[in-house]
């Protein structure tokens, strides 16, 4: 098979593990208030399972508080007690039309920890990469089509790609590790 089918299967695999990595580096609580962190709770909504973000607005209210707005006022004690059933650490209070989530300052503990929640979230992405680089190589190494310079020209340019796939998630966890102990 030609390069390009390989480095095309690759780049789709690798660009699903690094939107996974992103999506996980998301929902790393960083000392600010984020709606990423709450938005995809799911609140029993007339008997159906809905994520907050469809049923209220959530919108930041300075660094430390969210506002939970519900559209449906009736749904406003429901997504109270799940959020204090999630225990989030919040303070959670309920000024009748809405919620105000209070967040409370992130001492150098917890950011050192969270680095370490970090560095264990990008281990696990690279994991997935080399996983990839391992199987696509086995699909190189099967083909017999191809000559064995032809493979070894193959998989010195997988290698490539995957280096550059691995550097892409130390620079993600450096952006989010500057973020993180920025106070």
């Amino acid at each position: 098979m030609e390069l390009s089918f390989y480095i095309e299967e690759l780049k789709d695999s690798i660009d699903k593990a690094i939107n996974n990595f992103e999506h996980q580096l998301l929902k790393v609580a960083v000392g600010k208030a984020n709606p990423t962190l709450i938005n995809k709770i799911k609140i029993n909504y007339y008997d159906s399972w809905m994520s907050l973000e469809e049923l209220a607005s959530i919108t930041p209210n300075g660094p430390l508080e969210l506002l939970v707005k519900p559209y449906d006022m009736g749904i406003l004690k429901a997504i109270e007690k799940t959020l204090m059933d999630q225990k989030l650490n919040i303070t959670i209070v309920n000024v009748g039309h809405q919620l105000r989530l209070i967040y409370p300052q992130m001492t150098t503990e917890k950011r050192i920890e969270m680095t370490k929640v970090l560095a264990q979230l990008s281990e696990q992405a690279k994991i997935v990469i080399r996983q990839i680089r391992q199987d696509i190589n086995k699909q190189i190494k099967a083909d017999k089509e191809l000559s064995e310079d032809l493979q070894k020209n193959f998989l010195d340019q997988i290698q490539k790609e995957i280096d550059k796939a691995i550097e892409q998630v130390n620079n993600l966890l450096k952006t989010k590790e500057k973020e993180l102990m920025t106070i």
